[in-house]
C-alpha cells in the first residue's frame, strides 16, 4: 500500500498500486490534464508508471525545464512518426532533444525539400490534433532487432545490435508508429501543440564520413504559442546580428580557404581588438597582474610533463625541426609555470599574478569552424595566479568582483555562474580532484552567489567556475573562466620556499574574464548590431560639410577632436549631405557632426546621433558629452 510524498511534504495513502496519472487525478483533474509526466524518487517516469512502493512522487506540467524537454523529445517522434505516414520507404534512425528544440535522422533516396518539410509540418499537426495516446511497452533486445528487421527499419535494427546481449529495452507506440526509446513521453500527441521545422541538413551515419549521408529535420517545439514567437524573433533578430555579415558590412574582418579559421583583421576590426585589449590590459595592471609573454611553440618534451600530449594531442598542431618534436602551443598554462620556476621563490612573492595576451592554435574540426566564435587561432586575456592555500579564497574573490565589474563595463547586466566538475579523461588523482573542486566550491560561497554546477565538464587538469553572459537578444555565451588546479603544479614542478624554509608547489588559479579575444568581439559584435557604443565604436565621429565653404572649418573641427583623442573620419566629398548622412548611419557610428554656413558662422557643430538630432553645440559641450559615454579611468 503506498504512500506518496509530494512536493509540499503532504502524503497521500492508497490501498494498491497506483499510476503517476492517477496519483495527479486524485490532487485534481486539472493537474491530470495537464500533467506530462512524474518525477518518482528523481527519476523521470511517464504519467503510466505504476507506483508499487513508498515514493516521492512530483507531476511535471510545461511549466516545468524536464516538462519542455519532454515536449521536445516527443515531438522528435512525432516527426518521424509524420514522415513514415507521407514516405513510408524512409527510414528511421535517431532522433533527440537539443537545445530550444529537436532533430530527427532519416534515410531517404532524395534529399527533402522546402515543400516537404510543409507537408511533414502539416501531417505533425494533424497526428497532434488526433490526441494519439502514446504507450509504452517492453520487448527482449533480440525481439526488438527482429521486430525492426521486419519492418524494414534496418538503422533500428543496428543501432539496438549495439547493445549488450539480455536488455530489455522499451519501445514507445503512437498509432502505426513505434520507435525505441528510454523514454518518457507526453501520455498523448495532443500535449504537442507547438512547433516548427526549421530546415534539413547533412548527416552521417553514427557522425562517421565514412558512413552514408543522412538527412537531418531541424525543428523546435515549445509550451506556449507566445515562446515559439519570441524564439522565431529572437532567431530573426540573431541573423540581422550575425558578427560574419556585419564583419563585411562595417569592413572590421574577413576569412579565406586558405588559412581556415584564422582572422584577417581589417583596420576598424583591430581598432575594436585595440579598444578592449588596452581596456582588460589596464584593469589588470590595477589588479596586480604583471604581463609576460611565452614563446607559440615548445618541445614535445614539455606537452607530455604537463599531460597535455596525452590528454589533448589530436587538438594540437605539431611539427618537427632537427629530429625534435614541436607543438604550437593551445594554451599558456605551462608557458606561465616555466617563468615561475625561472628564479626561487619565497612565500613573500605569492600571490604572483602572470598575465599574457597569448596567441594560442587548436586543431578544431572544419566542420565545427564559425565565424570568430569558433576559430583555430586565437588569443586569450589569460593569467596564472601561484598562491598559497591560505590565500586561494582572497584570490578567487578578487578575480569575481573584477570579472563581474568588466563585464558591467561592457554592458552585460546578467552573468550566471556555474561550476564545471570532473570529466571522464583527466589527470590527478581523485583525492585532488576532491580537493579541488571543494576549493572552488568554498570560493564561491565565499563570493556570495549561487552557482549551477555541470558534473563531467571540467577540465583536464582541474574543475572550473564557468561566467555566462547574457546578450541583449537573451542569448547565454560563456566566456570567463577560473580554475584550480593542483595536477599542473604536481606535473610541472613549481615551487617556492615556505615561512618554515620548506619548499612547497603552489596553488595554481587559471583565469580568463573574456576568453577567447576573437569569440568576445564576435559576442560583442552581435549584442550590439554593430552599433558600439562610443568607447568601443573603431570611428566614434564622422565630420560632414554641406559645401566647400565650409572645408577649412570641418578639417579644423575634426583635427581639434583628433587631438583629444578620439577616433574621427572626415568627410569632404562633393555629395549631397543626405547621402553622407545616410551612407555614415549605415556604418552606425555613434555621432556625426554636421557644419554648413551657420554653424562655421557661429562656431558651433550640428550633432545627430543615431537616429537622432540633438541641434547645434559648442565644441567644449560636445566633447563633455563624449567623455562622459566613456567608462570610468
Amino acid at each position: 500500500m503506498p504512500d506518496i510524498r509530494l512536493p509540499d511534504g503532504s502524503i497521500r495513502s492508497f490501498e494498491q498500486p497506483v499510476t503517476v496519472h492517477d496519483v495527479a487525478a486524485s490532487i485534481g483533474a486539472g493537474l491530470a490534464r495537464a500533467a506530462l509526466a512524474g518525477k518518482v524518487d528523481g527519476q523521470l517516469v511517464d504519467t503510466s508508471y505504476l507506483i508499487k512502493n513508498d515514493a516521492d512522487l512530483a507531476i511535471v506540467t510545461d511549466k516545468d525545464a524536464d516538462g519542455l524537454s519532454i515536449i521536445r523529445h516527443s515531438t522528435a517522434h512525432l516527426l518521424a512518426y509524420a514522415v513514415k505516414e507521407l514516405f513510408p520507404e524512409a527510414q528511421v534512425t535517431i532522433g533527440p532533444e537539443i537545445e530550444n528544440g529537436f532533430y530527427y535522422d532519416f534515410a531517404y533516396k532524395r534529399p527533402f525539400t522546402p515543400e516537404d518539410l510543409l507537408a511533414i509540418e502539416k501531417k505533425m499537426a494533424e497526428l497532434a490534433k488526433k490526441d494519439i495516446p502514446v504507450e509504452r511497452y517492453e520487448l527482449p533486445r533480440d525481439e526488438a532487432i527482429a521486430y525492426f528487421k521486419s519492418i524494414g527499419e534496418a538503422y533500428k535494427a543496428e543501432i539496438i545490435e549495439s547493445i549488450p546481449q539480455g536488455e530489455v529495452l522499451s519501445l514507445y507506440k503512437e498509432g502505426d508508429f513505434t520507435d525505441l526509446c528510454r523514454g518518457p513521453h507526453v501520455p498523448s500527441t495532443g500535449k504537442l501543440k507547438v512547433f516548427k521545422l526549421m530546415k534539413v541538413a547533412g548527416a552521417y551515419w553514427r557522425g562517421d564520413s565514412k558512413n552514408e549521408m543522412l538527412q537531418r529535420v531541424y525543428g523546435t517545439a515549445w509550451a506556449k504559442k507566445e515562446d515559439l514567437e519570441q524564439y522565431l524573433f529572437m532567431l530573426e533578430e540573431a541573423e540581422k546580428r550575425d558578427h560574419r555579415r556585419l564583419g563585411k558590412v562595417l569592413d572590421l574582418f574577413h576569412m579565406q580557404d586558405e588559412a581556415p579559421g584564422m582572422v584577417f583583421w581589417h583596420p576598424k576590426g583591430w581598432s575594436l581588438w585595440q579598444s578592449v585589449e588596452q581596456y582588460m590590459r589596464n584593469r589588470l595592471t590595477e589588479a596586480g597582474y604583471q604581463e609576460v609573454r611565452t614563446p607559440l611553440m615548445m618541445d614535445r618534451s614539455l606537452w607530455e610533463k604537463s599531460g597535455h600530449w596525452e590528454n589533448y594531442r589530436d587538438n594540437m598542431f605539431t611539427t618537427e625541426s632537427e629530429k625534435r618534436d614541436y607543438a604550437v602551443k593551445p594554451m599558456n598554462c605551462p608557458g606561465h609555470v616555466q617563468i615561475f620556476n625561472s628564479g626561487l621563490r619565497s612565500y613573500r612573492d605569492l600571490p604572483l599574478r602572470l598575465a599574457e595576451f597569448g596567441a594560442c592554435h587548436r586543431n578544431e574540426p572544419s566542420g565545427a569552424l564559425h565565424g570568430l566564435m569558433r576559430v583555430r587561432g586565437f588569443t586569450q586575456d589569460d593569467a596564472h595566479i601561484f598562491c598559497t592555500e591560505d590565500q586561494l579564497i582572497d584570490e578567487a574573490k578578487a578575480f569575481h568582483k573584477l570579472a563581474m565589474s568588466v563585464y558591467d563595463d561592457f554592458g552585460f547586466e546578467h552573468v550566471a555562474v556555474k561550476l564545471s566538475l570532473r570529466p571522464e579523461k583527466r589527470a590527478g588523482s581523485e583525492e585532488v580532484w576532491d580537493k579541488a573542486e571543494a576549493g572552488l566550491r568554498a570560493a564561491l560561497t565565499a563570493c556570495g552567489v549561487e552557482w549551477e554546477e555541470l558534473p563531467g565538464e571540467g577540465a583536464f587538469y582541474g574543475p572550473k567556475v564557468e561566467y555566462h553572459i547574457k546578450d541583449a537578444i537573451g542569448r547565454s555565451w560563456q566566456c570567463g573562466t577560473l580554475q584550480l588546479d593542483f595536477v599542473l603544479p604536481e606535473r610541472l614542478g613549481p615551487e617556492y620556499v615556505a615561512e618554515d624554509n620548506t619548499r612547497k608547489p603552489p596553488v595554481m588559479l587559471h583565469r580568463a574574464i573574456v576568453g577567447s579575444m576573437e569569440r568576445f568581439l564576435g559576442i560583442l559584435i552581435e549584442n550590439f548590431g554593430g552599433a558600439f557604443p562610443v568607447w568601443l565604436a573603431p570611428v566614434q565621429l564622422v565630420v560632414m560639410n554641406i559645401t566647400e565653404a565650409q572645408a577649412d572649418y570641418a578639417t579644423s573641427i575634426a583635427e581639434a577632436l583628433k587631438k583629444q583623442g578620439f577616433r574621427v573620419e572626415l568627410d569632404l566629398r562633393n555629395e549631397k549631405i543626405s547621402y553622407k548622412i545616410r551612407e555614415h548611419s549605415l556604418q552606425k557610428l555613434p555621432y556625426q557632426i554636421i557644419v554648413g554656413d551657420k554653424e562655421k558662422a557661429g562656431g558651433l557643430v550640428a550633432v545627430r546621433a543615431r537616429g537622432e538630432d540633438l541641434g547645434q553645440l559648442t565644441l567644449d559641450g560636445f566633447v563633455e558629452r563624449l567623455k562622459a559615454e566613456l567608462p570610468a579611468a
